[in-house]
């Protein structure tokens, strides 16, 4: 269901590095390399001796780091003569980098939304219709797993592992279709690695190099594009760094999570992938940091927090909303609700560089702006948002089908 040359990388263990095709590297030209700032006004803000750094993703056409692996999956898709493809989409990033990028090569897309974000934001759905692709609200009537699901759960308000399912299907039963992945996948990560690898050489520019790299959490791709290229010398015997995957408090994977074998979508159409998962029945909160409700980790991320090379927490909504707006006035930038999560935790650890006085070098990746979420910062603001307090019994549920 994959281009083949997305499968061979996918499985490649041989080649450190793999080139940039030079139609995809045209288009990356647009807004590439993105900007590595020094948030000095939230520095002040927070008091802290912290040197506050952020890798600025929210600057390319779309708002976000999606672009990164959009471009090179339709580019290969195009290359077979590929003419439709499929993808899901939870916040909708995703979703809008993969529609503007069919519409560069030439390609026709289907995009499944998680049926809440669908609801939430009515202008992500906008744009991705304005590049060109048609948008369902998941689960949908239009396939059998989005069938299967709704017969026995009428109100089910959708996740990414039901929206996968649809649009997996969709590709296996659609001519000259593929079907492309915004996150979890090896593949999608290589892409997003041109982040850590733009940043370790501005970093070295700064004259800085930093102790703590950090992303939001939801399938690994921003967080390991950041923090894989810095973390490939420490695995040769380089610095020790500390590397902090974010996920929200409603949907903890990595931090309540159990290490298994489980399926990447909600109907089981995917491989058994070695993960941390909730279960794939698993149904998160409805959050409004919709790109990070999913219930598994990818694997290599997976592994590097079983072997103790990473480190997760969990942060809870209000609290990331809180960040984004201190971000916000103090920095400019409107942070999407899936960011305020690292900038979350990066402040934790600036607070954590004042209590003890130390001037570590923190790192985040900035995945994207927030200017079409600000429904979700209207919540905030009027006291509506609320903290999701995921109870043992509801990651036991989850979890049994893996026993």
């Amino acid at each position: 269901i994959f281009a083949e040359e997305l499968c061979r990388q996918e499985c490649n263990d041989t080649d450190a590095w793999i080139d940039i095709p030079e139609e995809v590297r045209e288009r990356y030209k647009n807004y590439r390399c993105t900007p590595l700032v020094r948030a000095y006004a939230l520095e002040e803000a927070l008091g802290t001796p912290a040197h506050i750094y952020f890798k600025n993703e929210s600057v390319s056409p779309v708002g976000s780091h999606k672009l990164n692996s959009a471009l090179p999956q339709a580019y290969y898709c195009h290359q077979e003569g590929v003419k439709n493809v499929t993808t899901e989409t939870g916040a909708g990033q995703w979703g809008t980098a993969l529609s503007y990028a069919a519409s560069v090569f030439g390609l026709e897309a289907a995009v499944y939304q998680v049926k809440i974000s669908y609801e939430q934001k009515p202008y992500r759905r906008s744009i991705m219709q304005t590049f060109g692709a048609q948008v369902t609200p998941s689960p949908s009537m239009s396939t059998r797993a989005g069938k299967d699901i709704l017969t026995t759960q009428p109100h089910h308000q959708g996740s990414l592992g039901t929206a996968i399912s649809e649009a997996i299907e969709l590709a296996r039963t659609t001519p000259d279709c593929k079907y492309t992945l915004g996150s979890v996948l090896n593949h999608v990560t290589l892409h997003q690695t041109v982040i850590g690898l733009e940043a370790e050489k501005q970093m070295a520019l700064a004259g800085e190099d930093p102790d703590i790299l950090i992303g939001c959490f939801g399938g690994g791709s921003n967080f390991g594009g950041l923090c894989f290229p810095f973390l490939r010398h420490e695995l040769r015997g380089g610095q020790r760094r500390r590397y902090i995957a974010a996920e929200p408090a409603s949907c903890p994977k990595l931090t309540k999570g159990k290490f298994a074998y489980d399926f990447g979508d909600e109907a089981g159409y995917t491989p058994l992938l070695p993960m941390y998962t909730l279960g794939h029945d698993f149904k998160p909160a409805n959050i409004h940091a919709g790109g990070l409700r999913y219930h598994g980790a990818g694997v290599i991320v997976s592994q590097l927090l079983r072997d103790g090379y990473v480190e997760a927490v969990d942060i809870p909504q209000i609290e990331s909303f809180e960040a984004g707006i201190l971000f916000a006035k103090t920095e400019g930038i409107i942070p999407a609700p899936e960011s305020c999560h690292a900038i979350a935790a990066a402040i934790r650890e600036a607070k954590e560089c004042t209590e003890t006085g130390e001037a570590k070098v923190i790192l985040f990746n900035l995945s994207g702006h927030g200017l079409i979420d600000m429904a979700a910062y209207d919540k905030y603001l009027s006291g509506d948002l609320v903290n999701y307090a995921l109870k043992e019994e509801e990651i036991a549920k989850g979890l049994k089908p893996l026993d």
